[in-house]
């Protein structure tokens, strides 16, 4: 059997915490809109999910590379770690260690006391996504539901 101990995607996001095309023309707007899809998914208040990531964002970018950024904030008042994955219609600047636009948004949200599992869940959707052939799929999935299906499927799995 497979380690419990590994954190699978399918417990950290929900379908509606998946959108795909989203339109956000900078970091504040796509903040927000994070924190709106993290308030319709899980209850989470999207003012608190939005400041939550700008101040975590203002000790130095979360984009890392290869336009793929994971954003992530403490919430007061969640029981546990979720996630939201944004495909962004266009991409936005980062301020990302190789200067590269970013297009992929994986947004963690974790309790305040999480600490050695909120950064479980950050080392698993990083290494996930600093899979090319992963991250190429993820690019041409089309739909929301393609995202969610490549994301939580076992080849997701397989791949971190």
């Amino acid at each position: 059997g497979r380690e419990r101990d590994m954190i699978d995607l399918s417990d950290l996001v929900r379908p509606e915490a998946v959108a795909e095309g989203l339109a956000a023309a900078s970091k504040k707007t796509l903040f927000q809109q994070l924190g709106a899809l993290a308030a319709t998914a899980y209850g989470i208040d999207a003012k608190a999910a939005a400041e939550g990531l700008a101040q975590r964002e203002k000790l130095g970018s979360t984009g890392f590379g290869g336009g793929i950024a994971i954003p992530h904030a403490r919430i007061e008042g969640i029981e546990a770690i979720h996630g939201v994955f944004v495909e962004l219609a266009r991409p936005i600047d980062f301020a990302a260690v190789d200067d590269l636009p970013v297009d992929l948004v994986f947004a963690l949200f974790s309790p305040p006391d999480a600490g050695a599992a909120h950064l479980k869940a950050l080392a698993r959707v990083s290494r996930l996504l600093r899979n090319a052939a992963f991250v190429a799929k993820l690019r041409g999935a089309g739909s929301k539901d393609a995202l969610y299906f490549l994301l939580t499927q076992d080849e997701a799995r397989d791949a971190a």
